[in-house]
C-alpha cells in the first residue's frame, strides 16, 4: 500500500476494524428502528419492516421528515454505542496494520457510515485511539452524505491534510469502493469472506485482499515514507 495517509473504512457489516454488531445482531436494531418508523410515519412501515438493514431505515426515515430521521439517528446511535462494548476484538491484523501504519509515519483517519460517537468507544474499549488520525463518522441528520458519497473520503483529505490522490482506502463493501472512486482516491477492498472477492474486484477495487494481515505485511516492508 503506498501513499502518504490512509483511511479505513468501518460500517455495519464486517469491516476492517470490528464487526459493530457482532454481539448485538443487527437485524435486532433493524426491528427497534422500524418500530420507532412505524409509530411516527405508518406509509414507511412496510419498507422499513422489509429490511434488516439499519442503515436503510436509517436512510428510508428522512422520508417521513426532519423529526422522525432525528429521532431514528439517536436511537440508532445508542445501539451502536452498546453495540461496540460487545463486539469483541479486532479483526485479526487490523492492528498490526495500524501499528504498521503509525511505524511508517503514515496518517489513518477511521471512516463510518456508523456514528463517530460509537467508533471513538470502540477504539477507547480497545487502546487503538492513539493510532488514529481522525473519525469521520456519519454525517448528522444527512444521510445522503453517507458512503457511497465521497463526502467521507473528503473528509478525511482534509483531517489529513493530503490530496485524495494521495490517500488508500482500505475498505470491505462496495460502496467504499464507489466512494472512494468518486473522491479520486485508490482503494484496497477486503474480502472478508470469499464471495466478496469478485463483488469488490467488480466494483473497481484497485487491491483486493484476503486478510489485513497482508495490509499489514505491505506497510512494514514498503517502510517509512
Amino acid at each position: 500500500m503506498t501513499g502518504s495517509s490512509s483511511a479505513s473504512s468501518a460500517h455495519n457489516s464486517a469491516s476492517v476494524i470490528c464487526d459493530v454488531f457482532r454481539g448485538l445482531p443487527a437485524p435486532e436494531v433493524a426491528r427497534i428502528l422500524a418500530e420507532i418508523v412505524a409509530s411516527r410515519a405508518p406509509a414507511l412501515a412496510s419498507r422499513t419492516r422489509a429490511t434488516d438493514d439499519p442503515m436503510e431505515i436509517h436512510r428510508l426515515s428522512q422520508e417521513g421528515g426532519a423529526a422522525l430521521l432525528a429521532e431514528v439517528e439517536a436511537a440508532l446511535t445508542a445501539a451502536e454505542i452498546a453495540a461496540v462494548k460487545v463486539a469483541g476484538s479486532p479483526v485479526t491484523g487490523a492492528v498490526q496494520a495500524l501499528v504498521a501504519a503509525k511505524e511508517s509515519n503514515r496518517g489513518v483517519a477511521v471512516m463510518s457510515n456508523n456514528s463517530g460517537e460509537c467508533v471513538r468507544e470502540y477504539l477507547a474499549i480497545h487502546g487503538i485511539g492513539e493510532m488514529i488520525h481522525a473519525v469521520i463518522g456519519r454525517p448528522a441528520l444527512q444521510s445522503d452524505l453517507m458512503k457511497p458519497d465521497p463526502h467521507p473520503l473528503l473528509a478525511a483529505a482534509k483531517a489529513l491534510d493530503a490530496n485524495p490522490a494521495a490517500l488508500v482506502l482500505i475498505g470491505d463493501s462496495t460502496t467504499d469502493v464507489e466512494a472512494a472512486r468518486a473522491a479520486g482516491v485508490r482503494s484496497i477492498g477486503f474480502a472478508s469472506k470469499p464471495r466478496k472477492w469478485s463483488t469488490l474486484a467488480e466494483a473497481g477495487a484497485d487491491v483486493v485482499v484476503v486478510a489485513m494481515d497482508a495490509v499489514a505485511d505491505a506497510l512494514a516492508s514498503a517502510g517509512s515514507i
